[in-house]
């Protein structure tokens, strides 16, 4: 039978529990000797990552899609990094890109802020934006779809 060190000994588990109840906590975390376990009380589990998971941008809206042949020509512009997403450089000047906007590889679209660092982000394609997909000061993940681009122009 288990040890009374062991932490992974029923009575333990149950004493874990109680302990969990009387302090209002939804979760705890065991490790024993390489061994883990993790204890949730009510609410719904959420899967734990211990490595970032990249996960694909939901579906833009059915009156949004763009019809087949469309489609190979609209590309969107994605964010590069984690950070706060700036439309323009300050709140008093105009976006630097807004639906209608003809850019190029080189047109600065927006900013990302990350780590206190304001970093210009470039179209790196030439088209016609036809969607910006976040909102001024969004946060924002890497590969978050930002603009979509039509390249007919």
């Amino acid at each position: 039978m288990a040890k009374s060190g062991n932490v992974f000994d029923m009575e333990r588990l149950l004493q874990y529990v109680d302990f969990m109840k009387e302090n209002d906590l939804t979760e705890i975390d065991l490790e024993q000797d390489g061994q883990k376990i993790r204890l949730s009380r009510g609410g719904v589990v959420q899967p734990v990552a211990t490595a970032p998971i990249s996960v694909p941008a939901a579906a833009a809206p059915a009156d949004d899609t763009p019809t087949d042949d469309e489609s190979e020509h609209i590309v969107t512009i994605n964010s590069p990094m984690v950070g706060t997403f700036y439309a323009s450089a300050n709140p008093d000047t105009p976006a630097f890109a807004k639906v209608g906007d003809s850019v190029d590889k080189d047109t600065t679209v927006c900013i990302v802020e990350a780590m206190k660092v304001f970093n210009e982000i470039p179209a790196e394609v030439s088209g016609k934006i036809v969607a910006v997909l976040v909102n001024d000061q969004d946060p924002v993940d890497c590969g978050k779809p930002l603009f979509k681009v039509d390249t007919r122009g």
